[in-house]
């Protein structure tokens, strides 16, 4: 009998990522690390009648035997499967299960060790692909775009005695019957609705137009069949509504008082114009890469099909799960009898993983790292939007995970721009509106 803690070991590479090393431990190393353990513990053990160092050794083999032993055990499988996976240059993924075995010769104890190891990369060449590069000037246009939209969301209402007509906000009493019996959810009071506005539906809010406060009016609307609720699914209902209040929208004029509710103090306009040009230029310029970035992504997963562990999905996926979870908190719903699994990002957890191994194997194969300037950069990025900017900056390099995000984001514009250098690149002009998600 061996007096080492492994006597056999074999590695199972049948599957891509998983491994299985098959081991056996001698018992006998096994009985002499659990008498050195308990004559550890019976220097410190206490126990009522002995002083402490004096407790008889059966006495602590009978108290601690179990825990000695199976810490003995957990030990011995510890350093054979660390062994073998340092002897292997094995890139372990996750923790391994471990299992026993029921057939290992007498006087061993028989073992498996199943892991998962990430897989061997190869970057595939991009030379090949094709991406469309879309660009985008600011110009004073796309500025008087931009302030329209900061007018409408300023927009203030005024109660008007004129009929309603579109993009007037109404203050209305409503109720549902069908077939002359009020149904569930079909009844409202206060009731705030724009014209036009798309809250309701079509049939419902075409019969709003022309209505005066304390007109009453009684219409049929048709549900469409697939409406979610099912009971009301292509049926046909008749509503009651009240008109309260028609209030008319008011746009504020793009003059001083305006400026200073966007944070010029001396609510000089023109300076007002300048810092919404450089904010959209900003914004542009963060948008436009995003596209082109989207492209590369898209393309490595394409050109370079990787099997990746489940044990790092699992995690990214759990990790996605209470972020999810954080940010429902954050925005005041109460989350305590909620679920938010796991499962339900699975894919996008999977999309994650293989975009972060396929990155780490470009930036070391093509010495893509970051550079601590291309990091300050990006950081300053951040800042410009601050009132004080350089008290951000001071705040991010305070603490060093604080630049995780940063350094992330330099790293995908270093791959991003390798593989455009050596790929096919077109430039194509995008029209404001869609870049910014205006189309509609």
């Amino acid at each position: 009998m061996t007096d080492k803690a492994t006597t056999d070991v074999a590695i199972d590479t049948s599957s891509a990522l998983e491994r299985r090393i098959d081991m056996t431990v001698a018992m006998a190393e096994i009985d002499k690390d659990v008498e050195q353990r308990l004559k550890r513990m019976s220097r410190t053990v206490k126990m009522a009648g002995f002083r402490p160092g004096k407790v008889p050794m059966k006495m602590v083999a009978q108290q601690y035997g179990s825990q000695a032993r199976s810490e003995a055990i957990g030990a011995a499988v510890e350093k054979a499967y660390g062994e073998k996976v340092r002897e292997q240059k094995l890139r372990v993924a996750g923790y391994p299960r471990i299992e026993p075995k029921s057939d290992a010769s007498p006087g061993l104890l028989g073992f498996t060790a199943i892991f998962e190891v990430y897989p061997d990369i190869t970057p595939a060449d991009v030379s090949g692909q094709a991406f469309s590069k879309p660009t985008l000037t600011v110009t004073d246009a796309e500025v008087d775009k931009t302030l329209e939209v900061l007018r409408k969301q300023r927009t203030t209402y005024v109660e008007t005695d004129r009929g309603a007509t579109n993009g007037d906000r109404l203050v209305i009493d409503f109720i549902g019957r069908r077939d002359g019996e009020e149904f569930q959810g079909g009844k409202a009071s206060d009731f705030a609705v724009m014209v036009g506005g798309g809250q309701m539906l079509p049939d419902f809010e075409a019969q709003l137009e022309g209505v005066k406060a304390g007109d009453t009016k009684v219409f049929d609307v048709n549900f469409p069949a697939d409406y979610q609720t099912a009971e009301l699914a292509g049926a046909t209902v008749q509503f009651e509504v009240t008109v309260k209040k028609v209030e008319a929208a008011q746009l504020p004029e793009i003059d001083a008082d305006f400026a200073k509710q966007l944070g010029v103090a001396d609510g000089d306009v023109e300076k007002m114009r300048v810092e919404v040009r450089s904010n959209l230029e900003r914004e542009v310029k963060k948008r436009l890469l995003a596209k082109v970035k989207e492209q590369v992504m898209e393309a490595l997963l394409k050109v370079n099909p990787i099997e990746v562990p489940k044990a790092l999905v699992e995690v990214e996926s759990q990790q996605m799960a209470e972020a999810a979870r954080r940010d429902m908190e954050s925005r005041g719903m109460a989350m305590k009898n909620i679920p938010v699994e796991a499962s339900w990002f699975t894919e996008q957890a999977s999309r994650r993983v293989k975009l972060g191994l396929l990155l780490a194997e470009l930036v070391k194969a093509k010495d893509l790292h970051v550079k601590p300037e291309q990091v300050r950069a990006i950081v300053d990025e951040f800042a410009e939007t601050f009132e004080d900017p350089k008290e951000v900056v001071r705040w991010y390099y305070s603490q060093p995970e604080r630049l995780a995000e940063a350094e992330a984001l330099a790293l995908e514009n270093n791959v991003v721009d390798w593989v455009l250098a050596s790929a096919k690149v077109s430039e194509t002009p995008i029209a404001f509106d869609e870049l910014m998600g205006n189309a509609a």
